[in-house]
């Protein structure tokens, strides 16, 4: 019998970082997710599972699904070339991190931001330098990245940026990209609802790449779908660690139907506005502290501990999500906009909940 352990074998990068994880609630009002309330039409629906069900299942699907690139080209406006498909968009990060780091390399992201990026580049061994958010106000310390880019093999950006809601600036991004030693990864999961993007600067650099999503302003989180744009050159290399058929024939034909058709105008204006309404009301009450947002999600700070608050509106059937363990964000938690109806609900138990606490 060997001396070793299997369990050695594991990198000491993995076995040196805790899992991702998210606790399972059930609740009367759904806010910790950044989840569209607003869903898509049932006729729609219907549609998506008849041309799953004309499909033959026990076939595997497209290697290339050449036909949702064409469909994502016309729509987005980039080359098909330079347009990757996956599982979710956390997976053609990962890939992007695959083909990028490893030791020896150092990648230079934001923080507080989303989880993942700072545990995939983790397990792939290189090495993290954190960028601090502006404290006062959780904007990006716009300066402090550049020159964090300048030094990098890969900056790692989310516009806007989950959980603070924050945008990098266009021009800001233009330098940004610019000034970066090697490649700048843009996560833009919640461009729609920022009425903005940085798509034209693909046009202008070469080692930009950009995320999207259909889980957020979209309404299909259930599906799965994210793609990548980038240039050419870029897209290839990727794609040769990218997993083969890891988007399955349901969700191909969902998004192909879904961005032919679906206009998502309606439902973000609707969460736009609400997000406005939402801040408001949040800025008039005493005992939180709301921060600007640019996404469907408003991430605000209580005097309370975070996870009393957490448990106060969760017991009032509510449930948000408790950021307080992010840096810089003791205290914090963070609310989906929801249907007006939800929104109410939640003021409503918030507004207990800190009679109740004080």
């Amino acid at each position: 019998m060997p001396d070793r352990s299997p369990f050695e074998v594991i990198k000491p990068e993995v076995r040196a970082i805790s899992a991702y994880a998210l606790t399972h609630f059930e609740a009367d009002v759904k806010l910790d997710q950044n989840e569209n309330p607003y869903e898509i039409p049932a006729d729609l629906k219907r549609r998506i599972v008849a041309r799953v069900l004309e499909r033959d299942w026990g076939r595997y699907p497209e290697f290339v699904p050449e036909q949702l690139i064409q469909t994502l080209a016309r729509f987005s406006g980039w080359s098909e070339d330079g347009i990757l498909v996956g599982n979710g968009s956390n997976e053609l990060i990962s890939a992007a991190v695959a083909v990028t780091l490893g030791p020896g390399k150092t990648v230079a992201i934001p923080q507080p931001t989303f989880a993942l990026y700072e545990l995939m580049a983790k397990a792939a061994g290189a090495t993290i330098q954190p960028v601090p958010l502006n404290e006062a106000d959780l904007s990006f310390d716009v300066e402090t990245l550049l020159e964090a880019a300048r030094t990098s093999d890969v900056v790692i950006v989310c516009s806007p940026n989950s959980p603070t809601g924050s945008v990098l600036a266009r021009s800001d991004a233009r330098r940004l990209v610019s000034e970066a030693r090697g490649l700048v990864i843009i996560d833009e999961a919640y461009h729609e609802f920022s009425g903005g993007t940085l798509f034209p600067l693909l046009e202008e650099f070469d080692n930009l790449l950009l995320l999207r999503t259909l889980s957020k302003a979209w309404s299909l989180a259930g599906i799965r779908f994210g793609y990548m744009m980038a240039s050419a050159a870029i897209a290839a290399e990727i794609r040769k660690v990218k997993l083969p058929y890891s988007v399955n024939i349901f969700t191909l034909a969902a998004a192909e139907l879904i961005v032919e058709e679906l206009a998502v105008e309606g439902s973000v204006n609707k969460l736009i506005a609400a997000r406005e309404l939402l801040a408001a009301e949040l800025a008039s009450r005493e005992g939180v502290e709301e921060f600007p947002s640019q996404a469907n999600f408003i991430l605000f700070r209580t005097r309370f501990v975070a996870r009393r608050l957490f448990d106060a509106l969760y017991q009032a059937g509510v449930l948000v999500r408790d950021v307080s363990g992010y840096p810089m964000l003791e205290r914090c938690l963070r609310v989906s906009v929801g249907t007006p109806e939800d929104n109410t609900r939640f003021l409503e138990a918030l507004d207990r909940a800190l009679e109740t606490l004080e």
